[in-house]
């Protein structure tokens, strides 16, 4: 839960009354999930399309193949450490994909986990140093407020929610606990193990559909 600092921070800062939040109403949640909709709509169209015009034996196809093998766990690592800065490149998806081109599913789950956290340390200690107006560049005041306010009733199971959910920001909430100077053992633990389960599931998925498809 919020440490007795947090409390204090919340206090001293949220102007907001202490009426009961909810989550699916706050701007950058909402959009969020919109945004995640589509892409998973994008995603299954595609793995239909791809199955019924056979795409697994095209020659291009084959070369993303080979590089994919050749270069992906790298570009995963680089690719989920910027996705866990707010910037939405669809970790998720780069997870499916990857796997579906036979990428080892557990090699990959770590690299993207550890990735994806490391993207979310470097919120946490962002807004650890720079503070509220750093956030409010991120995100208007009545979002802060109402996202402190979540965070002051919920703390930790929050985080996990949000990290457990694909298309959920869990992003954002690092920064928040960055402002509140939230245990940083907790903070690395919990960015890590939800992702990693996420991404082993989907690691997984993916391997299924490009077996399915012809990929692998």
């Amino acid at each position: 839960m919020p440490s007795q600092k947090g409390n204090r921070l919340l206090k001293g800062e949220c102007k907001t009354s202490r009426e009961e939040v909810n989550v699916l109403k706050i701007p950058w949640v909402k959009s969020s999930l919109v945004y995640g909709l589509i892409l998973l709509a994008i995603g299954l169209t595609a793995i239909l399309a791809f199955k019924v015009l056979d795409v697994g034996n095209m020659q291009a196809f084959l070369d993303a193949k080979n590089l994919v093998r050749d270069y992906g766990l790298v570009g995963i690592f680089f690719a989920t450490i910027i996705a866990g800065t707010i910037v939405p490149l669809g970790s998720p998806a780069l997870v499916v994909a990857a796997a579906s081109f036979g990428l080892n599913p557990v090699l990959l789950a770590i690299t993207a986990a550890v990735g994806f956290t490391i993207g979310m340390t470097a919120n946490y200690f962002l807004a650890y140093r720079l503070g509220r107006p750093y956030i409010l560049k991120k995100m208007k005041a009545e979002e802060l407020e109402a996202t402190t306010l979540l965070w002051n009733r919920w703390g930790w199971i929050l985080y996990v929610f949000f990290g457990a959910i694909p298309i959920l920001p869990v992003e954002f909430l690092a920064l928040i606990c960055g402002l509140l100077k939230a245990n940083i053992r907790k903070f690395l633990v919990l960015s890590f193990a939800p992702r990693f389960m996420v991404f082993t599931f989907l690691a997984y998925f993916g391997e299924v559909v490009g077996s399915w498809i012809g990929f692998i």
